[in-house]
This record gives C-alpha cells, sequence and structure tokens, in this order.
C-alpha cells in the first residue's frame, strides 16, 4: 500500500513538472452573439489570433503565451475591442456585449498590477481632455488668451501621464507591465534616452516583442543621430515634380527638414514658429524642407497656403507610411533634423525656442 501511494507521489511530480503552463479564458457577456475574437496589434495593423463560436454569450479560449502580452477581444457583432494583458493563468472576462470597454477582467496578476496604475492616468487623462475641449471653444468663441491658457493646461496634464508611466518603468524594471508602458512614451525619445530606459530593464523581459521592437529602433536611430549623413530620398511635390532632399539642404547653409501633416495640431501651432525663423534668417541661409504625412493632397495643399508655408514641400500622401518618415524613424510628429549644407545631421527635434535660438547662433 505505501509502495503504491509512493508510485502515485512520484507520477504526480512527475506530470506537475512537465505540464506546459497554459492559459483559459472564459468570457461571458450579455447579450453577445456570433464570434468572439482574440487579436494583436502588430506594426499597426491587427492581426486574429484565435475566435470562438459564443452560446448563450459564453465561450472559451486556450492557448499558451511566451510572455504576458497585451491581447485585445472583439466581437463579430461590434466595433470595439477590450484591450487586456494575458498570461498563462485562468483569466475571465464578464460583462455585456453593448458595454464591452466596461468588462470586468479578472484572474490575470500582471492585468491586475496594469489597472491600478491605468486607473490613476485615466483621471488625469479625463482632465486634460476637458481643458482640450475647454480651450478648443475659447478658441471658437475669440477669446485667444483664454485658449491659449487652457491649452498650456491640458498639455501640462497629458506630459503627466507620460511622466508617471516613465516613473513606473523606472521603479519597476521587471514587471511586464513597464515594457508595454515604454511602448507608449518612447516615440519622442533620441536614441540615448531610449537606449537608458532599455538598459534599465530586468534581463527576463528581453524577449519580449515590444523590447526586440525598441531595441531595433535604437539601432535605426543611430544611423540619423548627429553627426551622421541624412539619408537621401526623394519624394513628389504638390505638382507632381520630384524633389531630393539633397538638392535642397546643398542651396542652403543650414536646413530644417520638416515632418509634419495638415491634420497635426501640435505642428500647426509650430508651424508659426517655423516660419518666423525662416523669414528671419532665409537670407543668411537657412532653408527648410517640409515633408508631409498628409493621404489628402488637397487638405495638404490648403493647409501649405492657410499656414504661409513658402518653402520647398514634399509628401508620397501615404500618411503614417510615408517612405521618408520610415527611413528616419519618424513616429511621432512634429519631428525635425537640421543638416548643414553637406547634408551632416547638426540638430534633432528643435522646437518652440531651441529653433530660432539654435539658428541665431549658427547664422549670426
Amino acid at each position: 500500500m505505501m509502495k503504491n501511494i509512493l508510485m502515485f507521489g512520484l507520477l504526480l511530480g512527475i506530470i506537475s513538472c512537465t505540464t506546459k503552463p497554459s492559459y483559459e479564458l472564459k468570457i461571458k457577456l450579455a447579450a453577445a452573439e456570433g464570434k468572439a475574437y482574440l487579436s494583436q496589434r502588430v506594426k499597426g495593423d491587427w492581426l486574429k489570433l484565435d475566435s470562438v463560436t459564443l452560446v448563450n454569450g459564453e465561450g472559451v479560449f486556450k492557448g499558451v503565451v511566451k510572455n504576458p502580452e497585451i491581447y485585445y477581444l472583439g466581437l463579430s457583432s461590434g466595433k470595439d475591442k477590450l484591450q487586456f494583458f494575458i498570461d498563462n493563468a485562468a483569466i475571465s472576462i464578464v460583462g455585456s456585449a453593448d458595454s464591452l470597454m466596461k468588462a470586468k477582467i479578472t484572474g490575470s496578476k500582471v492585468q491586475d498590477e496594469y489597472q491600478v496604475l491605468q486607473d490613476k492616468l485615466d483621471v488625469i487623462d479625463k482632465q486634460g481632455m476637458a481643458f482640450y475641449n475647454q480651450s478648443k471653444e475659447a478658441n471658437k468663441n475669440g477669446d485667444k488668451a483664454k485658449a491659449d491658457s487652457l491649452m498650456a493646461l491640458a498639455d501640462k496634464a497629458f506630459m503627466e501621464v507620460d511622466n508617471q508611466q516613465k516613473d513606473y518603468i523606472k521603479a519597476n524594471p521587471a514587471s511586464f507591465v513597464s515594457p508595454y508602458l515604454l511602448g507608449r512614451v518612447y516615440y519622442d525619445m533620441e536614441a540615448d534616452v531610449l537606449d537608458g530606459f532599455l538598459s534599465g530593464l530586468d534581463a527576463k523581459l528581453d524577449s519580449v516583442s515590444t523590447i526586440l521592437t525598441l531595441k531595433d529602433r535604437v539601432a535605426k536611430l543611430k544611423l540619423v543621430g548627429i553627426g551622421q549623413i541624412a539619408p537621401d530620398f526623394t519624394l513628389n511635390d504638390a505638382a507632381g515634380n520630384p524633389v531630393k532632399l539633397s538638392d535642397v539642404y546643398a542651396k542652403n547653409e543650414y536646413t530644417l527638414i520638416d515632418f509634419w501633416a495638415s491634420w497635426c495640431g501640435p505642428c500647426r501651432r509650430e508651424n508659426p514658429n517655423v516660419v518666423s525663423v525662416f523669414n528671419n534668417y532665409k537670407s543668411k541661409g537657412f532653408g527648410v524642407f517640409g515633408v508631409s504625412l498628409d493621404s489628402d493632397k488637397a487638405k495638404w495643399e490648403k493647409a501649405i497656403v492657410d499656414d504661409q508655408l513658402t518653402w520647398p514641400h514634399v509628401s508620397d500622401l501615404k500618411g503614417w507610411k510615408n517612405e521618408a518618415a520610415a527611413l528616419y524613424s519618424v513616429n511621432s510628429i512634429p519631428a525635425n533634423l537640421l543638416v548643414d549644407k553637406t547634408g551632416k545631421i547638426i540638430g534633432r527635434n528643435l522646437r518652440e525656442d531651441k529653433l530660432p535660438e539654435t539658428i541665431a547662433g549658427l547664422l549670426k
């Protein structure tokens, strides 16, 4: 009898050691019909990973993840997608099809960790959006001073959201939430800053897909860093004529390669600053080369006229898939690079006061 008990215990030990960790995701959504889908966002596109047919609003997904990651739950009967962390655990999502974004997620420790932070960020972001909308309303009413003041408060709130995420990453280098947060705040980071964040993370996160992507970005950013020769490219102007970057900067002492778009609010707010610097220093050899991430030609051309941008402009009208933006690893706009007559990059992301101060120092 004792021998049988020992053998049974040994068998359980073998089974427990060889069982591969997996997840079981149970969903229960009132009024949900058709199918439910699990998806991921990969390089800007949606990738469907799995689906289940719902019975009385219920279904079960089973699978394995190498690392805890962000997944999205969607329904064939709606457009909303619920974002959540999935790890190898028993997870449940309970709610209603008509309010999917309010569904309750339980069972994932990583999701719980993330949600505590996100709840705090949502409060700040909501306040920022309130200031932003009030600013737009004040602008409509012709009260520019009030609009500017409210927009400054909105910008401060949005910056606080970013700063809290950056602080979290630094304080939690081994958390699987940190790579996801870094993927939300890296857009305006130079190579050395982003590399610093990556170097501070625990080695166990090295295989997380976001970390691999960001390490690749660091390598690409270094190719267009200060001291490098700006990679050449040719795009068409609004009339359909090809314009080569090197032909433009060869005519000036210094040229600002300005990535922008008509639909980009921060770009349009920065345009008067660029116009002022251009008008003040164009006679001394300062030029601007506008690269638009527009997809609507008419709106692009209208913005050029409305903002009085009297310098060369090009675009392939591919939006975020703009080939020049990809070449320069531009993931957020406004973005710019300052090059000299030889195409050597001597400045990056010079905005607001930094732009006139830099050009004034170069073209005394």
